[in-house]
């Protein structure tokens, strides 16, 4: 199974009743381990919880803290792309250089970087002192 195979199954699992749009993320961590998250949405919408946050929480809880991979999907006209805030979290725990793929239900996929979603990402290197 991929890793868009495994967004695409923890996807039917989002709790969607407001905006009915179902986010599935799946990130796989260096350990080859693969954790899943769908968004979680509240009726007091901004304390919702993305799919990327819900796979990169289940990878931490479960003590690792590097990811290899990322895939995203949702039921979306083009393929759907984490939102600022995931694109900061990705890049927590990711390089630059760790390949993203963003699919569609329909089968569309974008082959994308964690560097390339959040080029100029506010890193550790910022709280650096001279």
């Amino acid at each position: 199974m991929s890793l868009v195979d495994d967004a695409r199954a923890v996807r039917e699992n989002a709790h969607a009743p407001y905006s009915n749009f179902k986010v599935g993320a799946a990130v796989r961590s260096t350990s080859g381990a693969v954790y899943l998250g769908c968004n979680v949405e509240n009726v007091a919408y901004p304390e919702g919880t993305c799919a990327e946050a819900g796979a990169i929480a289940a990878m931490v809880a479960a003590g690792e803290s590097e990811i290899a991979a990322v895939a995203v999907i949702a039921d979306s006209p083009a393929p759907v792309s984490p939102c600022g805030g995931c694109r900061q979290k990705l890049a927590e725990f990711a390089t630059g250089a760790v390949p993203v793929t963003l699919a569609t239900m329909d089968g569309t996929e974008l082959a994308t970087t964690v560097g390339d979603l959040l080029p100029g990402a506010f890193d550790q290197d910022y709280l650096s002192r001279s």
